[in-house]
């Protein structure tokens, strides 16, 4: 089979076909060829989405919940129905010890205050946190650090500020690390300023502060505003959700079935709907992709009938002279795969036109609608080897008809 490859009468004749019917040929192979680019051109751009998504997320941990103290709706334990529901640091050791599938469960406080700088000010989000705070909700530093456990046990007035704030209270290019800010008349020094840019949920968080500091300046004590949990990524954050909130109410003496005593929100739900989104429209892709495919090796499936219908009189002449059935399938298989790898490969090029293209118009800038828009290695490959199947599979048709008509038969044809 090798030897018949590299035989250059093999490729004569297939060029010989190709040239006497230029026209019909290259129209046949524009269907190949926009199967394959709509199956690049989608793919790239469901990967380029993907990667926005990606990025947009950044480092947060998607697997996470959000759970916060509310007012009951039912009376339990001689409680009656409004009760307050306040979480407090007890809370959380026992959901950290006793619900299973947790990885980190960090506390958080927030405050609205006044920020003053020289004689600039505004009213920002004061967030009281815990370094843990960074592996599950990773900051993008730009200058300085983000609070250790050194502030902690010390209680230090520091402060972790966005962007945002650096902006709107220092000049362009000054230095923030070691200065200072008045929050509440109180001076804290700042150690790190982080990029917000990514996604956020909620309130805006515009300056951290350590968890312990709040809690002496705010007058908190145990009290904590809200709880941030992620769970291990073989675990059902969902179950781990139900299992979080059970253990709160008893622990808080809340009615079982109270559903409006906490109030939640689960990240890792929401984030696997993106995710099935992202999948369905990957599989929607691969569909269309190869349907159009098929039906455009269908078409060169077709012509190559019409051209064996025309070559009727020299296949005959070739099976007089010794042709055997199985060399004049095999010529007509080598013509069918080579019009769809031509094809093929030219809506691989031009597919990938059409992704650079992409990237340039739409891919540029911190939210761009798509992040390198782009197809692996390994997806041309498999488009390049779907294609020869079907190239094969779809001249074994006409290969069969040519060989079905007698020696003698062929040869009186007109």
């Amino acid at each position: 089979m090798f030897r018949f490859l590299i035989d250059s009468d093999t490729w004569q004749e297939v060029f010989d076909s190709f040239s006497k019917n230029k026209l019909r040929s290259i129209l046949t192979m524009v269907g190949v060829w926009w199967g394959i680019l709509l199956l690049i051109g989608l793919l790239g751009s469901a990967r380029g989405l993907e990667n926005a998504f990606n990025r947009l997320f950044g480092d947060f941990a998607t697997n996470s919940i959000f759970v916060m103290g509310n007012t009951t709706s039912m009376p339990f334990k001689g409680f009656q129905e409004g009760k307050r529901v306040q979480l407090t640091l007890t809370d959380i050791q026992k959901v950290e010890d006793n619900v299973e599938g947790i990885e980190f469960v960090v506390p958080r406080n927030m405050n609205q205050s006044q920020v003053v700088r020289k004689f600039l000010s505004g009213r920002f989000n004061i967030m009281g946190d815990y370094p843990i705070l960074d592996k599950v909700q990773k900051k993008k530093l730009i200058h300085g650090r983000f609070i250790n456990q050194n502030d902690i046990q010390g209680k230090k007035k520091v402060a972790v500020i966005s962007e945002d704030i650096y902006k709107q209270l220092f000049e362009k290019d000054e230095v923030a690390i070691g200065e200072y800010i008045q929050i509440n008349a109180i001076n804290y020094i700042i150690i790190g300023v982080y990029d917000a840019s990514n996604v956020k949920f909620g309130p805006s968080e515009d300056v951290h502060i350590p968890f312990s500091t709040f809690q002496q300046v705010y007058n908190k004590g145990e009290k904590i505003g809200f709880l941030m949990i992620t769970g291990k990524p073989e675990y059902d954050i969902r179950q781990i959700e139900e299992d979080s909130k059970l253990l709160l109410k008893n622990l808080n003496n809340v009615h079982p079935e109270d559903k409006q005593a906490f109030r939640s929100f689960n990240l890792g739900k929401e984030f696997a709907k993106l995710t099935g989104f992202l999948t369905g429209m990957q599989f929607l892709t691969w569909f269309v992709g190869i349907a159009t495919l098929i039906a455009g090796v269908f078409a060169i499936g077709n012509i190559l009938l019409i051209a064996v219908k025309e070559r009727t009189k020299e296949i005959g002449v070739r099976r007089a002279l010794g042709a055997t059935p199985f060399e004049i399938k095999r010529q007509i298989v080598v013509e069918a795969v080579f019009l769809t790898l031509v094809a093929g490969v030219f809506g691989i090029i031009t597919g990938g036109w059409i992704l650079i293209a992409l990237d340039y118009f739409f891919g540029q800038g911190d939210e761009a609608a798509l992040v390198n828009a782009s197809v692996s290695i390994g997806v041309v490959f498999i488009s390049l080897i779907i294609l020869v199947i079907l190239g094969t599979l779809i001249g074994l048709i006409p290969a069969f008809k040519a060989t079905s008509i007698k020696p003698i038969q062929a040869l009186r044809e007109e």
